[in-house]
């Protein structure tokens, strides 16, 4: 019945009407050949295809539909049937009515997204139509003004050329009217001076006798004074002579007095040379010594203001603005305590040998460490002792006869050592720098309590063996690593960046950046270089700043700076490897071994 019912509601009219029930259509299966048929009670079938589709045709299946649709009209419930088929299509139909209008909706509220989203579009679109045009006008407005600030420029330019050209006329005008004056006035000149040379002949030739005459007797005269003076002078010193030698006691004071007044000028003469003497060892300053904290005579003369702080100026931490690694600096600062302790109990002082590649703070430290102490300092280069030949020894017995009259005690820091404290078994070192080292070695045989010696050398492999006998310690002063490298960026920024640029008494400014993570970043990038290198590249960011337009300071521009010091710095070791590959050729050893870190010297 249930597949009888779907034929049914297969077949049922569209418009939902009832169909009688011994006229129920009953749509059929297609045929085995491919044709369809419809059977209706009492109707009449369709009409008959082709004889050559139907020729297949059997014609028991229309006899088992027409035998089954009276079966159907037979039933009791065929009249329930068909109404339960009848709602059943119609639900189906309204469910599909509803289906439709749900997508409908769907459709609209898609076209209505739709229209939305183009009108956000649109509305971007526009906006951005009006930034692209504010911006055009903008750029425009700004060409605008560059093309009349150019014009301007050349006009002015311009105007100052006509300025300069016009000024050029009138000097030119002026130095021809300036000449034709002067042509006038000396061709003037040359007339007068022509008449009165024609004035002064006619007079002459008038009055040739008169003047002949007035010559004769003023010649006359003068002869007459000149003997008459010659006779009085000759008979007063005949006279004044022969009264002196027959007077005794005149002669013997006057032997007397030329006596005294030799010996007089002897002593005063040795006097004087031993006063310069005193006077250069106790106040002047040894020709060797470059600087020195120890005030002369002169230099409180002409700074007395400096020297006043000088004096009143309190000890100062010996690291203060001194960057070194822990275990360097830990060392150092042991060795300063121990030095103001030794000045403190008036003890002997102890001579340091400072080592490492240039830039890496001995210098510094060694002031550092006297002003910690409390003591004065004087620098000397070792480049300066050669030049001065026979000299040299004279001046090295000046430096430490200079040096043992400090009060204070003196710290010697000899800068480049190895200049001339080198082996003297050597060809190359002359006699007279023989003799001189001689000296040196001489006036620091035995330690001393006026005076400390530190040494500081890039190659101390040169040193004489007997320099190195009078070293008490020794100490590497290495390149930097990237703890250290990272604070002397951060001290240098501040100190020659940052400062400037937040008290305002100079022009540079500082863009915004992130200034740690710049510092760090710098630090990881100079890799290699000392922190003379590191302090010459923070002049390099405050010259940039000073270079610029509006004195700003950018990240690009330290970056800039950054990159050219890192190939600088490149360029320097290539250098330095060429010179060391040069020298270990006649040497055999590698002059750049000292610094290798963990190699002993």
């Amino acid at each position: 019945m249930s597949w009888l019912f779907g034929l049914n509601r297969g077949s049922a009219p569209a418009g939902g009407g009832d169909a009688a029930p011994g006229t129920a259509g009953l749509s059929l299966p297609p045929a085995p050949g491919g044709g369809t048929g419809t059977v209706a009670g009492g109707g009449t079938g369709d009409r008959q295809p082709p004889k050559d589709k139907w020729s297949n045709f059997d014609p028991t299946g229309l006899e088992r539909a027409a035998k089954a649709a009276r079966e159907l009209d037979a039933s009791r419930h065929a009249k329930d049937a068909l109404s339960l088929a009848q709602m059943q299509e119609q639900t189906l139909q309204l469910e599909q009515q509803t289906k439709l209008k749900e997508y409908e909706a769907a459709i609209e509220q898609l076209k209505n997204e739709q229209i939305r989203v183009q009108a956000e579009e649109r509305r971007k679109t526009l906006s951005e139509e009006t930034k692209q045009h504010q911006a055009r006008a903008q750029y425009q407005d700004k060409l605008a003004r560059q093309r009349y600030d150019e014009q301007m420029r050349q006009q002015q330019l311009a105007n100052e050329e006509n300025l300069r050209k016009q000024e050029e006329s009138v000097q030119k005008q002026e130095a021809m009217r300036r000449e034709r004056e002067m042509e006038l006035r000396h061709k003037n000149e040359m007339l007068r001076v022509e008449a009165e040379a024609r004035a002064r002949a006619k007079a002459e030739r008038e009055n040739a006798d008169i003047i002949r005459e007035q010559i004769r007797l003023k010649a006359a005269e003068h002869r007459q004074t000149v003997l008459e003076s010659l006779k009085t002078a000759g008979m007063l010193f005949g006279e004044g002579f022969r009264a002196f030698v027959t007077d005794w006691d005149k002669v013997t004071a006057t032997v007397a007095g030329l006596t005294l007044l030799a010996v007089g000028v002897y002593s005063a003469k040795n006097a004087t040379a031993v006063a310069g003497r005193y006077i250069e060892a106790r106040l002047g300053k040894p020709s060797l010594v470059r600087e020195t904290s120890r005030i002369t005579v002169l230099e409180a003369l002409k700074h007395p203001i400096k020297v006043g702080k000088r004096l009143t100026s309190k000890a100062q931490d010996a690291l203060e603005g001194v960057v070194l690694s822990p275990q360097l600096e830990a060392r150092v600062r042991d060795i300063a305590i121990a030095t103001r302790n030794t000045k403190k109990n008036k003890s002997l002082y102890r001579n340091i040998l400072m080592y490492g590649p240039p830039g890496t703070g001995k210098t510094l430290f060694a002031k550092k460490l006297a002003v910690h102490s409390g003591m004065d300092y004087a620098i000397m280069t070792g480049g300066d002792v050669a030049p001065m030949g026979r000299e040299g020894v004279t001046a090295m017995h000046k430096l430490f006869d200079w040096a043992n009259t400090s009060r204070r005690g003196l710290l010697l820091f000899v800068d480049e050592a190895d200049a001339f404290l080198r082996k003297r078994a050597t060809e190359k070192i002359s006699e007279d720098l023989r003799a001189t080292l001689n000296a040196f070695l001489h006036r620091t045989g035995q330690h001393s309590n006026k005076f400390m010696l530190v040494l500081a050398s890039n190659q101390p492999e040169q040193f004489d063996w007997a320099i190195n006998d009078r070293i008490d310690e020794m100490v590497n002063f290495d390149l930097p690593q990237l703890e250290e490298r990272e604070r002397l960026v951060r001290m240098y920024f501040d100190r020659h960046v940052l400062k400037p640029a937040t008290e305002g008494k100079q022009r540079l400014k500082l863009a915004q950046f992130d200034y740690g993570k710049k510092c760090s970043e710098i630090a990881r990038l100079t890799e290699g270089m000392s922190g003379r290198e590191i302090s010459q590249l923070a002049v390099a960011w405050q010259a940039a700043a000073y270079a610029s337009e509006d004195g700003v300071l950018t990240e690009a521009m330290i970056d800039a700076r950054v990159a050219d010091a890192v190939q600088q710095h490149k360029q320097k070791m290539e250098w330095l490897k060429t010179e060391g590959a040069e020298a270990s050729k006649g040497t055999g050893r590698n002059p750049l071994l000292p610094f290798t870190k963990g190699t002993p010297v």
